[in-house]
């Protein structure tokens, strides 16, 4: 018996082992793609077109020591203009991938600030749990606060969102669910967030039933995230359909909520590809903007019959 027992145990750590790999490769790729992502992707709809492209703003960055924390410092991108105006911007906090710092896709930080969006990040690699993106959050708030800071003033604290990709999608839920300032929040953006029982495996666990703002997410179809990128598919994977459908029927019917599948990118791809409906999400909820809004909702809303998407639900 202990022999089985301890054949059972070296499988399972094989098995552990191997997910992990998967993750790191998954989310590394996402980390060395094309600087100028934006140039290469295919956007159908035309509000996709619109937010996939860089913004009409010049981008400015500073970052700030991260005292005592072992990921060491924070990330913030922003609207040049913002130096030398007494607006305010709404905040973006962006959650890491597995191994995936913010400095290693820092050209979505500045393509989503491009749109007028004040967008922080920090150097973990481990963010599942969400406590990170809270003190992030928390340092900006104090920024804001303070007079001999570049922010004083800057930020609209009634406009925020948070967005993740792969372990930054557990991450965001717990950041909003289950930590400090998860109040603070507007809006929030999954991409290719892990399915509840790897999450678990991992110590991300998070509970979608606690989401009371608007959230939208997605996957792609490919074979890391749960397909092969025939439409139709539902192979297991990190993000599989069968997690974004029981996410979406989970979160309370009087939330706001939208689910789709990009059709031929898989889990790596989606940090970038995925961008348009990002930008756009975060504009009609952060920003006010009524056009953005119409790629989601309405009878005619652009995603619904946009050939890039597929497995689309919207409630809201």
């Amino acid at each position: 018996m202990k022999k089985v027992l301890k054949v059972i145990g070296i499988i399972l750590l094989v098995i552990i082992l191997a997910v992990a790999l998967l993750f790191f490769i998954a989310d590394r790729k996402a980390a060395y793609q094309n600087e100028h992502y934006y140039e290469n992707a295919s956007p159908a709809g035309e509000i996709e077109k619109k937010y996939t492209s860089m913004g009409p703003l010049d981008v400015s960055y500073v970052e700030y020591q991260a005292e005592g924390e072992d990921f060491k410092k924070y990330e913030i991108w922003y609207p040049a203009e913002m130096e030398s105006s007494e607006k305010q911007y709404p905040l973006v906090i962006m959650v890491n991938g597995t191994g995936v710092k913010a400095s290693a896709y820092k050209e979505v930080f500045k393509h989503l600030a491009s749109w007028g969006f004040i967008v922080a990040g920090n150097e973990d690699a481990a963010s599942g749990d969400g406590v990170s993106s809270s003190k992030t959050l928390a340092i900006l708030l104090a920024q804001n606060e303070d007079e001999t800071s570049l922010f004083h003033n800057h930020i609209d604290t009634q406009n925020i969102g948070i967005a993740g990709h792969s372990q930054g999608g557990a991450g965001t839920i717990n950041a909003v669910t289950a930590q400090d300032y998860g109040n603070m929040y507007k809006a929030m953006w999954t991409a290719s967030a892990p399915h509840q029982e790897l999450a678990e495996g991992f110590g991300w666990t998070y509970d979608v039933s606690k989401v009371s703002i608007p959230y939208m997410m997605v996957a792609g179809t490919g074979i890391a995230d749960g397909g092969d990128g025939v439409e139709g598919s539902n192979n297991v994977g990190i993000a599989p359909l069968t997690s974004l459908q029981e996410n979406f029927n989970a979160i309370p019917d009087d939330v706001t909520k939208v689910m789709a599948r990009e059709k031929g990118k898989d889990h790596g791809d989606m940090l970038r590809y995925a961008d348009g409906y990002m930008t756009a999400w975060f504009m009609y909820y952060l920003q006010d903007n009524e056009e953005a809004g119409t790629a989601f909702f309405g009878e005619n809303a652009e995603i619904l019959t946009n050939p890039n998407w597929q497995d689309v639900r919207v409630n809201g």
